[in-house]
């Protein structure tokens, strides 16, 4: 996927009808990956919503026993731990004193007994927040390294397609419909159907 030179014109003439006050993404963010996620939180979110609240309970497709519950609080837990990763190098960046957060989150199977409105919440909020850090990382934060949550380092500029990836995995697993052919052809390799969460 690339972008055309009608897609930057209409992302120049966008930005000159929003004004100053608005923000970007840095002009060193890896835009085609970030499209990638957006989108592919788009459409979990779509398919979310297509699935009544009793629907949450069902079980998931996948080896490991999950419900859907489980799906959404993994797909809102790993959104708020990359937010959370992120978010020194914004403030590093925009001078303000760091916030403080809880270190853990709780453990998933405790997520995902959440009531199906917090989990809604949970997902929604924690994929705006992602967002809002991707925005608002500086261009030299792009060439930084941060730690997943499995202790790894990663280089920033990989994370918005790795939440691709993650997000069209989990979005098979909600078992409503979609399919391989929804997901977009340069994914579809590091995607699977059967789970691979």
């Amino acid at each position: 996927m690339s972008l055309t030179p009608a897609d930057n014109a209409a992302r120049e003439a966008l930005r000159a009808r929003q004004g100053r006050g608005a923000r970007y993404d840095a002009a060193d963010a890896p835009a085609e990956d970030l499209l990638l996620a957006r989108r592919a939180t788009a459409f979990f979110a779509r398919k979310l919503n297509e699935i009544d609240d009793a629907g949450l309970a069902l079980p998931a497709i996948g080896p490991n026993g999950w419900t859907r519950a489980h799906v959404v609080a993994a797909v809102g837990y790993d959104a708020r731990h990359l937010a959370l990763a992120l978010e020194p190098l914004c403030v590093a960046a925009s001078g303000l004193p760091p916030e403080t957060h809880a270190d853990a989150l709780p453990p998933l199977d405790l997520a995902a007994t959440l009531p199906a409105r917090a989990l809604r919440h949970l997902f929604a909020h924690a994929a705006i927040h992602l967002d809002v850090c991707w925005r608002d990382l500086p261009g030299k934060g792009w060439s930084e390294r941060v730690v997943d949550r499995q202790g790894n380092e990663i280089p920033v500029r990989d994370l918005p397609r790795l939440r691709a990836l993650m997000l069209w995995r989990h979005v098979l697993a909600l078992g409503n419909g979609a399919s391989r052919r929804d997901v977009p052809s340069c994914l579809l390799a590091g995607v699977t159907d059967s789970g691979d969460m």
